[in-house]
């Protein structure tokens, strides 16, 4: 497949490839370009010019090209489906509830876009100012280049590309390396909607290149990235040399609190399906770090591994298989090793951890303790279950705060008042009751604290993000 530059599909100017491979087996599904420094200046220049033409055109048209987007992948989503299953080993059935999600964001951007109200400020609030009249409008930035990672690259590239779309922005969109072919075809069928081609573009090649073209280039005004948190520090340092706008979604090690008093069947089936069963761990607010009271740990770990023991791994192309591969080998190759370090450390292996190629099984890592890498800032990236203990509750919460991410938590209790006392403590951008950190909803405002990240996305929170205010006053008339 091609990128799409200043209007037209292209290779890479000095014909360059890269090889996007099938995790399952290591076939060559296709090749993307591997863009040079001039493609990507030449993608940015033609931004510029689309981003003034997309603006121009009334917020209700695009609303009306974006609703056309929508009709055309809802036409597609088979294609869409398979072609995400194929290129991340993404179980199929999987994959085509991630179609609906895009669906439902870009729905939700396009109705929300039309009443993103600005405001008229009341007449007499300052003393001399009786006579004028003052409105705040929102207004689109430019250009933002948007980077998606590899591990829901449709639902992200949604929550990026719709509301800067809505807002009259022009989008550059850099792909992962490793799966970039179903977000090429989304902005295939973003231009057959009727978006203009230098208004929505999209770039291919391994980040360390592209991306930091793309991020160190003066002309664009702001940089929307989700991915780990040493490279969300390398963007802001780049981007603070410009004043360039960032939005970074970062790096997470969630703490998941079950208290003595908690329904542990319940939790058991939450840590199991985000951690497991969806995305197979590779997901960035999904609990990673378990501290369970000293009173019900044994059981839920007893019903953990009953629930992982009827996971269906295997081949992503079947409909009843639940999980397929981690992204690459590459990746369950890292994930077996922070496993064998933490082992070394003094946990115990207790059920899975084995790899076969892309393949690795859920793993349950019993007697985790506070020396431990893992328990603090160690981001395990897989289906990994690190199990801690705690006796009261000033210890789950220290042991909860005692990492440099905040990005999201979950506390399962019966009792409502420990439940919201640990959601005023806990530091994190998102504290789920009873449920899994992995919960995610349009409408709440979604990033985290510490080094978890940047502002917030979310419906209204992603618009004021893509936009600026200007004010605008009628001096004297009255």
């Amino acid at each position: 497949m091609l990128m799409q530059i200043n209007g037209s599909w292209r290779g890479a100017s000095d014909g360059e490839t890269i090889l996007v491979t099938n995790p399952v087996d290591g076939t060559v599904i296709d090749t993307v370009p591997s863009a040079t420094y001039q493609d990507v200046s030449e993608a940015i220049t033609a931004s510029l010019e689309g981003q003034r033409a997309w603006n121009a055109i009334a917020l209700h048209q695009r609303g009306t090209i974006l609703s056309r987007f929508v009709e055309l992948v809802e036409a597609h989503r088979e294609e869409l489906a398979w072609l995400v299953c194929r290129e991340m080993g993404k179980p199929i059935r999987e994959a085509r509830g991630d179609i609906n999600t895009v669906t439902s964001v870009f729905t939700a951007f396009v109705e929300t876009g039309k009443n993103f109200l600005g405001h008229a400020m009341p007449f007499g609030v300052q003393p001399g100012l009786e006579r004028d009249f003052e409105v705040m409008i929102h207004e689109a930035l430019g250009t933002i280049v948007c980077i998606v990672p590899f591990n829901v690259p449709l639902i992200l590239f949604s929550h990026k590309v719709a509301p800067a779309l809505i807002a009259g922005n022009a989008v550059v969109v850099k792909p992962a390396t490793d799966n970039p072919l179903a977000l090429i075809r989304l902005m295939e069928l973003l231009l057959e909607a009727g978006v203009p081609p230098k208004a929505a573009q999209i770039v291919t090649g391994r980040g360390q290149a592209v991306g930091h073209w793309l991020v160190k280039d003066d002309r664009i005004a702001k940089v929307s990235f989700t991915g780990s948190t040493s490279v969300g520090l390398e963007i802001a340092e780049c981007a603070a040399g410009k004043l360039t706008r960032t939005s970074l979604e970062l790096g997470g090690n969630a703490p998941f609190v079950v208290f003595g008093d908690a329904d542990v069947a319940l939790a058991a089936e939450e840590a199991f399906q985000r951690r497991a069963a969806y995305g197979n761990g590779q997901l960035c607010n999904v609990s990673k770090r378990f501290l369970i009271h000293r009173s019900v740990k044994d059981q839920f770990v007893q019903e953990l591994i009953a629930r992982l023991s009827t996971l269906k791994s295997g081949d992503p192309t079947v409909e009843s298989t639940e999980v397929g591969t981690l992204i690459s080998e590459r990746a369950a190759i890292e994930v077996e090793s922070q496993v064998r370090y933490t082992v070394t450390q003094g946990a115990r292996l207790v059920h899975g951890g084995v790899r076969s190629g892309a393949y690795y099984t859920a793993a349950v890592l019993d007697d985790v303790t506070t020396d431990m890498d893992v328990a603090h800032d160690m981001e395990i990236f897989g289906p990994v279950f690190p199990i801690m203990t705690f006796d009261t509750y000033d210890e789950a919460i220290q042991m909860a705060n005692d990492t440099i991410y905040g990005l999201g938590a979950g506390v399962f209790t019966e009792n409502m008042r420990t439940a919201m006392r640990f959601a005023m403590d806990v530091q994190a951008g998102s504290v789920i009751i009873n449920g899994n950190s992995g919960y995610r909803s349009l409408l709440m405002p979604f990033g985290g604290y510490k080094m978890s990240g940047i502002g917030r996305e979310g419906l209204t929170a992603t618009l004021d993000a893509v936009t600026q205010q200007k004010s605008i006053v009628w001096k004297n008339i009255l």
